[in-house]
């Protein structure tokens, strides 16, 4: 094979190869083709030596990136997005708190001891774990499900559970599991259970008692019953004051005051920590929770946690809740993981993330903690103001430290209508991604399917079920996909070697007597239908017609097609079934006096044909071709052959 290279005289760069054409086999002779033996590369890996050091750092990454760490370039950064962080952690985690419906102080505990083991066994160097709205929703249904238990014993459990699910998952290697929870079935998710947040916070801006209601359909009944008594006027109107004076300040700060000190400094003003404050000591200094009967958090202790031993009497009954709160809480804080990685140039290890959030999880069970996830408002936060590695979530810790020694009491105070505010205004980047139905209906029809399913599910019945919805749907739209794959008639470029989709390129020109059929996806027992069926109405051959004309007419004039070439170069997998019908088509087709050709396979799809004696079975003139133009070549070589054979 020779390969020149010139100029034309429009100065286009014009690649000539000249070389034979080839059979399948015969090139595979020619260039020493073996497929390769599994069994001694599993072989290899069993013996190889497990090499201590490699093995101790993969584990622990901290000391990876630590042995690299920056001091004059790094520090500085990461202090910064440690303090802004750890102010963000304490209205987060109290208010968070109240979502999971255990006491304040064990937000604070989350924000602190998981955070910890996450940095030791992590591999992203962004993610500000701790609390997180969308989890701690779910924890709380769990918790109120099972109210007559501790609420503290039933998060520590589920902690347990979840972490246990989590390491579990490491050991068999299945953080790749993620997958199933695609970006469109988790933006419609995460979109759904913030209206699931926003709807439980309602009572509180308005200083409303609701009735508990822990079956499906919680947020309509939450709805019409918030509005009977909003039109019954049996609301608190200093908790809407004061609520409407907390979101009117975040929203001012966020959208106003804060582009513009960005242009002048790094740290952004702590908003949310100075309405925290603000309130408390409104309530602290004032009479309005005796007077006005504005409800406040409660007691919050000072120091840490006891070690306590979960129950193992409900684990049974949360199995199921874990296992839906270890996928969602892994999936989300994977996916900011991965937007952080690809925006900084650094790799994250999906497997290493369920150690690190598995360790997290099963040790703060231990020590009064919930099960903890990434956030989006604080990693985001984490990273724009400078955070360049996980000391900024050590430095976080640290700040927290003080307020379990000595600051908690402090907050007893403070009004739940100033926490839900807080909480509501940090729901805008989730409410925001509604906006991502019109880009997924853009981008495909099945992909707004999942998109909606998942969300009117979740709003509307529960978030466990939307989930299980959401799931089922992904799953769904690979079949259907998977069913209907991208096939079409190719033609031949003039004076090149390109053979493309006749529909698309108008230049395109098909080649007397010969079809070419592009298939591009799996063929299997569930495609093999519809492959014929696509096949024969691609090339317009109506295989029974023919066969009865055939029978009728002892002069049988065969059709125009001549030679059918498949092109497989996009057959990404074959089985059994996918070839035995091949075989039967080949035969069919040869019956009627048409070559059948296929080209371009893969290696492994290759090695399953021949394993399955397609050629030897077939009986017919049928070969394998290494691309199109050696398959078109050869046809019209046999034409040429046939027709001096039937002149004789």
């Amino acid at each position: 094979m020779t390969v020149k290279s010139s100029s034309s005289s429009q100065n286009e760069q014009v690649l000539k190869v000249e070389r034979k054409y080839y059979e399948q086999e015969q090139l595979n002779t020619e260039l020493r083709y073996s497929k390769p033996e599994n069994n001694e590369s599993i072989k290899s890996m069993v013996c190889s030596k497990i090499q201590p050091k490699k093995f101790f750092l993969k584990t622990f990454p901290i000391f990876v990136w630590l042995s690299h760490y920056n001091i004059k370039e790094d520090l500085f950064g990461d202090v910064i997005a440690g303090c802004t962080v750890a102010v963000m952690h304490i209205p987060q985690s109290l208010g968070y708190a109240t979502l999971a419906k255990v006491p304040p102080v064990l937000g604070i505990y989350t924000a602190y001891i998981p955070v910890i083991m996450y940095c030791i066994f992590g591999t992203s160097r962004h993610n500000s774990m701790g609390t997180f709205a969308v989890v701690t929703i779910m924890i709380g249904k769990e918790v109120s499900t099972h109210d007559s238990y501790d609420p503290v014993v039933v998060a520590t459990t589920l902690c347990l559970i979840v972490g246990t699910i989590q390491l579990a998952m490491y050991i068999l290697r299945l953080g790749i599991i993620s997958s199933l929870l695609s970006e469109t079935l988790v933006s419609g998710f995460t979109t759904g259970a913030a209206l699931h947040v926003l709807v439980s916070q309602l009572k509180d801006l308005f200083g409303i008692e609701l009735k508990k209601e822990n079956a499906n359909f919680q947020n309509v009944y939450a709805v019409i019953e918030l509005f009977q008594k909003l039109i019954d006027k049996k609301y608190n109107g200093l908790a809407v004051i004061i609520s409407i004076a907390t979101i009117l300040l975040i929203v001012l700060n966020n959208e106003i005051l804060k582009p513009i000190l960005a242009k002048r400094c790094r740290v952004p003003v702590p908003i949310e920590l100075i309405v925290v404050v603000g309130g408390t000591l409104l309530a602290t200094y004032t009479s309005i929770i005796d007077d006005y009967k504005i409800r406040p958090i409660g007691e919050i202790p000072t120091g840490f946690p006891n070690i306590t031993i979960p129950s193992t009497a409900l684990m049974s009954d949360l199995l199921i809740g874990g296992f839906t709160i270890s996928m969602v809480s892994y999936t989300v804080s994977v996916s900011m993981a991965l937007i952080f990685a690809k925006k900084m140039s650094y790799e994250v290890d999906f497997n290493q993330e369920l150690l690190a959030m598995g360790s997290a999880n099963v040790v703060g069970s231990f020590l009064s903690c919930f099960p903890v996830s990434a956030s989006l408002s604080r990693s985001t936060i984490q990273q724009t103001v400078g955070g360049r590695t996980q000391v900024a979530s050590l430095i976080s810790c640290a700040i927290l430290t003080l307020v379990l020694l000595w600051c908690g009491p402090f907050f007893e105070c403070l009004p739940k209508c100033v926490l839900s505010s807080v909480i509501v205004v940090a729901l805008k980047g989730m409410l925001l991604q509604t906006k991502d139905f019109i880009k997924f209906y853009k981008l495909s029809h099945l992909d707004a399917v999942v998109w909606i399913g998942t969300f009117v599910t979740v709003v509307f019945i529960a978030i466990d079920i939307g989930l299980a919805v959401g799931i089922v749907l992904s799953v769904s739209c690979i079949f259907i996909r998977g069913s209907k794959p991208y096939t079409c008639l190719l033609g031949k470029i003039p004076k090149t070697d390109f053979y493309l989709d006749i529909e698309r390129y108008k230049v395109a020109e098909e080649i007397p007597g010969i079809k070419i059929y592009h298939y591009c996806g799996s063929l299997n027992f569930a495609s093999r239908n519809a492959f014929k069926k696509n096949l024969c109405e691609q090339i317009g051959v109506d295989l029974a017609l023919e066969k009865k004309r055939m029978l009728k007419s002892e002069n049988y004039e065969p059709i125009y097609l001549k030679c059918l070439i498949l092109d497989f170069s996009a057959l990404s997998y074959i089985d059994p079934s996918g070839v035995t019908s091949l075989i039967i088509l080949v035969k069919e087709f040869n019956k009627l006096q048409i070559l059948v050709f296929i080209s371009g396979c893969s290696c492994p799809v290759y090695e399953v044909m021949k394993k399955c004696g397609l050629k030897e079975s077939a009986d017919g003139y049928f070969k394998f071709f290494p691309t199109v133009s050696d398959a078109v070549h050869h046809a019209q070589e046999a034409f040429v052959q046939i027709s001096v054979i039937t002149s004789l």
